[in-house]
């Protein structure tokens, strides 16, 4: 019998909750307990769940070998110092930190301590992006929308780190080239900060990315469209399905029912309709658990601290733009 990872959840709050649930029902993990700085919600949890809720964060560390990090983003950066410090392997959610000078002490502290940790970018895991990331090949223009319902639990940061963060992780995991531009706008509606953004992010190899995200739309829609030059992509997040489009240059003789398509000067492509099958996996079992293979079996981290500080840096640089005064 392979060993189980022991494991504690610090923050049990509506994600730190689901974190519990499946940690306690995978096989790559020993749920120790969790750690809530509200004590009503530690009594409630433990008696709903049955978990061992632990009096203090020290405590907690101490108990495990994997800290899994659920807490507002305010704490991600004192809690994982501490966790990495005493050699324990951290999961922290999305964002990473607040600041790219507090995840790059993290990536410094890890590497000191020869520790491993991995940010919770879940859309990387959602079966729908899984099923059409190999196809993702040299894009040169990618359009997302995350809009959402207003919630006022996610208004305590800008929309960009709530919501755009996830379009710009999987944007550049899937461009391979260094961001040359960034442009952006947004308008508060309801909050402090602003509701409804728009980037525009350049790549020097000649790509561009423009990202839309709301946090008060009267539906929720999580879509991705990639265009390459033989093929346009679908992911829609939200409901798990992809359409995948094909083009190849089409043979002297095509079939009756073959779709071609022939500019003004007289160049053919053949359509393909292409219907990879999307895995049914639990998005955030599977990271937690990509994560437990990276520590036991030395399997590589799909989304390391590294790339949690670059989808960071970028996420800010965006909210500068979005929050900066008109004149």
């Amino acid at each position: 019998m392979k060993k189980k990872l022991k494991a504690g959840v610090l923050g049990a709050g509506h994600l730190g909750k689901i974190h519990l649930r499946l940690l306690h029902q995978s096989e790559k993990f020993d749920l120790v307990g969790f750690y809530d700085e509200n004590q009503t919600v530690r009594e409630n949890i433990s008696k709903e769940y049955g978990f061992k809720a632990f009096e203090s964060v020290v405590e907690l560390i101490e108990a495990v070998e994997v800290v899994d990090i659920v807490t507002p983003t305010l704490y991600h950066h004192e809690l994982a110092k501490q966790a990495i410090e005493k050699g324990k392997h951290t999961f922290v959610e999305k964002p990473i930190t607040k600041t790219v000078a507090q995840a790059e002490e993290l990536i410094e502290l890890a590497k000191k301590n020869n520790v491993l940790g991995q940010v919770g970018h879940v859309e990387r895991f959602n079966p729908a992006f899984l099923a059409v990331k190999n196809d993702i090949r040299e894009s040169m223009f990618i359009e997302t929308h995350r809009l959402a319902e207003f919630n006022p639990r996610g208004t305590d940061v800008p929309v960009v780190l709530d919501l755009m963060i996830h379009d710009i992780d999987t944007v550049l995991s899937v461009v391979d080239s260094e961001v040359k531009n960034i442009s952006a706008s947004g308008v508060a509606i309801i909050s402090e900060t602003p509701d409804i953004a728009n980037a525009r992010i350049e790549f020097r190899n000649g790509c561009v990315a423009n990202l839309t995200a709301s946090r008060i739309s009267l539906k929720n829609m999580r879509k991705a469209r990639f265009f390459q030059k033989d093929a346009y992509i679908s992911v829609d997040y939200f409901a798990k399905k992809v359409e995948v489009v094909k083009m190849h240059d089409a043979p002297k003789e095509v079939g009756d029912f073959d779709m071609v398509l022939e500019n003004a000067q007289g160049k053919r492509k053949r359509i393909f309709f292409d219907n990879p099958e999307v895995p049914e996996v639990n998005a955030i079992l599977m990271e937690l658990e990509c994560f437990a293979d990276a520590i036991v079996n030395g399997s590589p981290i799909i989304v390391p601290l590294t790339q949690g500080k670059y989808a960071l840096d970028i996420a800010l640089k965006i909210t500068a733009l979005v929050e900066k005064p008109t004149a």
